[in-house]
């Protein structure tokens, strides 16, 4: 069986690096927000997430939770009861995402405009194909 070999060695004494191994996922700081705003239930996280699909919400949670930003609860019963809570690692990670949230909401304007510039530079790309 052939194992991947990366090719460089990856920078773990980078903060940076290691924050994005931990927080680097698509969904992952909203996920995080939802949890510390009372979204506890992955079927309540994917609602919340509509874009994401049900898989991806576990397997952000699942990395979350090895990381030790998020704690499981499973809850004997039927149906099977699952929830989420932060963690002390996972609150600390807050004000990080709260200014990363205002950041965006600040530059929202200019970023959308680039955004759908992207956006028609790559469907007038794929349209001369």
């Amino acid at each position: 069986m052939n194992t991947y070999k990366r090719k460089t060695p990856e920078d773990l004494n980078c903060g940076i690096t290691l924050f994005t191994k931990v927080l680097g996922g698509k969904w992952k700081p909203c996920i995080v927000d939802l949890i510390h705003n009372g979204y506890q239930r992955p079927s309540e996280i994917h609602r919340q997430l509509s874009s994401a699909t049900p898989r991806v919400v576990d397997i952000q949670l699942s990395e979350l939770e090895e990381y030790g930003i998020v704690s499981k609860k499973v809850q004997d019963g039927f149906p099977l009861r699952v929830d989420y809570s932060l963690t002390e690692m996972g609150l600390s990670i807050l004000p990080i995402i709260y200014a990363m949230d205002r950041w965006g909401v600040a530059r929202a304007e200019q970023i959308k405009e680039v955004h759908s510039k992207r956006e028609l530079t790559a469907n007038n790309f794929s349209l001369t194909e």
